[in-house]
C-alpha cells in the first residue's frame, strides 16, 4: 500500500473545520476507537516493519527513514500497556508531528475522519489507568466513545531509565 499524504494547507496547520469543531483521525486499537487532530497527521503508511533500537521501551518499534526523516515508531497497544502488537499488512502507521518532531503510531486500523464539535469533548476521568494518563479528552461521536490522543505524553518515556 503506498502512502496517502494529507495535503499541505491541512499540514501546515491551518482549520480544516469551524471555529467550534474539530476534524479527527480516527483508528482504533482492539474494539477501542482513538483519535487525533487531522492537523497533525502527515500521512498514513502500511507497516512495513521497522528499526530497532538498542535500549528503548517496549512500545518503541523502532525508526523508519521517511523520504530522508527519521521517524521513531510507537506501538500504541503496547504504550496502553497490552502488550506488543503482532502487526500484519493490514496494520497501518500514522504518522505525526509532534513539536518540531515527527512520529509514527502503530494501529489497528485507520476508520473514519470525524467531525466534533468542541463542546463535545469531556474530560478523561481521575484514575490509575495508563489509558487516562495518554488521552486529552474523551468525545462521543455516533453512539462510540473516541479517546482523543495526548501525543506528548505517547511519547515521552520512550528512553529507558538508567
Amino acid at each position: 500500500m503506498e502512502a496517502l499524504a494529507f495535503k499541505d494547507d491541512m499540514a501546515s496547520g491551518a482549520s480544516v473545520a469551524g471555529a467550534n469543531s474539530m476534524q479527527l483521525i480516527a483508528f482504533s486499537i482492539g474494539e477501542q476507537t482513538y483519535g487525533v487532530e487531522i492537523t497533525t497527521v502527515r500521512e498514513i503508511r502500511a507497516w512495513n516493519g521497522a528499526t530497532p533500537l538498542p535500549n528503548t521501551r517496549e512500545f518503541v518499534r523502532g525508526v523508519i527513514n521517511l523520504r530522508g526523516t527519521i521517524v521513531p515508531i510507537f506501538d500504541l497497544r503496547a504504550r496502553f500497556g497490552e502488550g506488543q502488537t503482532s502487526p500484519t499488512k493490514n496494520h497501518v502507521v500514522v504518522v505525526m508531528s509532534v513539536g518540531e518532531k515527527w512520529v509514527g503510531i502503530l494501529v489497528d486500523a485507520v476508520s473514519d475522519i470525524l467531525t466534533v464539535a468542541k463542546t463535545d469533548i469531556h474530560n478523561v476521568p481521575e484514575g490509575n489507568s495508563i489509558d487516562t494518563e495518554l488521552l486529552n479528552g474523551i468525545v462521543t461521536h455516533e453512539n462510540r466513545m473516541v479517546g482523543l490522543i495526548d501525543l506528548h505524553a505517547v511519547v515521552s518515556g520512550a528512553k529507558m531509565d538508567s
